[in-house]
């Protein structure tokens, strides 16, 4: 008798979630294979831009790194978490909350993909894929996927026994399950840009932003005025995160992607409303900053399911969710692993179980934490909700204030990873 021959899963999509479910079904004993439409990895390259990882995500990312160290050495602690308001000419501000004990994370989008991706065989990996389309067996037990590699134009066929969609928040797998499922623009969207400046710490820029914002390197700062709202924190290497989020009528959006291309025109046109709205040391990071981007935000309402015999959904094409929970990244994180544990212990044989099971303790969970960061944008950016009246940062009680906190989000100290 030979060995067993190890089941295999197809992943659609290498970025962050991608690569940390080949890392859980790895680590549950299987083979994987991720398709993926850029022509390389992000090596290097400045895709994307801050994130946080909480404490939870830190440690199953440590556990998949062969030197879990590096996470540790590529981050810096986000102890505070503090929201705060300009009082009167921008000049000195007010803190609206403080929070001492967020025990977060900052890393860059493209360190943490780098550390994940290099901690995978690089064989697992098919660069300058395009997904095309899937079918399941008569009997459910297999599934087939089309791509085409995007530099011969060749059509493959890849077979597998389970389909993993991480193809994000525009996910075209998603549309097999729920065709007519849109996406809810929030009506804002984000200015992004990431400040790189090692070799100018002693620039009036960073002495400056440092002396506003003192806490740099260790807080996480939200400045909120009247129907608007900025976020900034370090990263490290010497690099400054910034984000401003902006009401505007949705964007017309040509292909798929929800970052919008943006002219010099557009760039300077921010530059100039910023300096209505923040204080010359933020905006002076702003203006120094490469290559701002803007993102479009968007959600939609939580899935009634996120499987369908043997296709799931993972990460964003799961919860499309806006930013304002710092939930993103750490919701793919933790539903990869949770994925890994349900099919190594169901096994291959039973994987309809596994993804039952992966979906009861999931879908709760993500449901409850888009609904909240949802919640928490409309209060930030000052728009109507139900049960209150818009916010206003310069008239906001403190018991107004509390819910501007992360601490109030859902499962926010830890989420379950097994049913028990």
């Amino acid at each position: 008798m030979g060995e067993k021959k190890k089941a295999k899963a197809i992943i659609v999509g290498g970025s962050i979630a991608g690569v940390s479910c080949a890392h859980a079904l790895i680590s549950a004993g299987w083979d994987v294979v991720v398709l993926e439409k850029s022509s390389q990895p992000p090596k290097g390259s400045p895709t994307g831009a801050g994130l946080a990882l909480d404490r939870q995500s830190f440690n199953i990312i440590e556990s998949w790194l062969p030197q879990p160290q590096l996470l540790q050495q590529t981050t810096l602690p986000l102890t505070i978490d503090q929201n705060q308001t300009a009082d009167g000419e921008k000049e000195v501000s007010r803190i609206l909350t403080r929070d001492e004990d967020f025990n977060f994370r900052a890393a860059h989008w493209a360190d943490l993909h780098g550390l994940l991706y290099s901690a995978l065989p690089a064989e697992v990996f098919l660069w300058g894929h395009s997904y095309l389309s899937f079918r399941t067996s008569e009997d459910k037990t297999s599934v087939t996927v089309e791509a085409k590699a995007l530099q011969t134009e060749e059509i493959i066929e890849i077979n597998g026994d389970l389909l993993v969609a991480a193809d994000g928040c525009l996910s075209s797998i998603r549309k097999t399950f729920v065709p007519d499922l849109k996406l809810r623009y929030s009506g804002y969207c984000a200015w992004r840009g990431v400040l790189d400046f090692s070799g100018n710490e002693n620039s009036e820029t960073i002495m400056s932003i440092q002396r506003v914002y003192p806490d740099l390197g260790k807080c996480l700062y939200f400045d909120l005025n009247t129907g608007s709202h900025t976020v900034l924190y370090e990263l490290h290497s010497k690099r400054l995160n910034w984000i401003w989020y902006v009401h505007q009528p949705e964007p017309e959006q040509k292909g798929n992607s929800v970052t919008m291309k943006v002219s010099s025109d557009m760039i300077e046109n921010m530059y100039q409303e910023a300096e209505k709205a923040w204080g010359p040391e933020l905006v002076r990071v702003m203006r120094e900053t490469k290559e701002p981007f803007l993102n479009i935000i968007y959600d939609c309402d939580p899935l009634e399911r996120i499987f369908l015999d043997n296709v799931v959904l993972i990460g964003d094409a799961a919860h499309p969710t806006t930013p304002h929970g710092v939930r993103s990244t750490n919701m793919s994180i933790l539903d990869a692993a949770v994925l890994g544990k349900c099919i190594e212990k169901w096994g291959a044989e039973n994987i309809p179980s596994a993804l039952e099971e992966y979906q009861r303790i999931r879908l709760p969970v993500t449901s409850k934490q888009v609904l909240h960061s949802r919640r928490m944008g409309r209060i930030k950016q000052g728009l109507a909700l139900p049960d209150r009246k818009p916010f206003d940062p310069k008239t906001a009680s403190a018991e107004e204030c509390e819910e501007l906190q992360h601490k109030c989000m859902p499962f926010f100290a830890s989420a379950p990873l097994s049913v028990d």
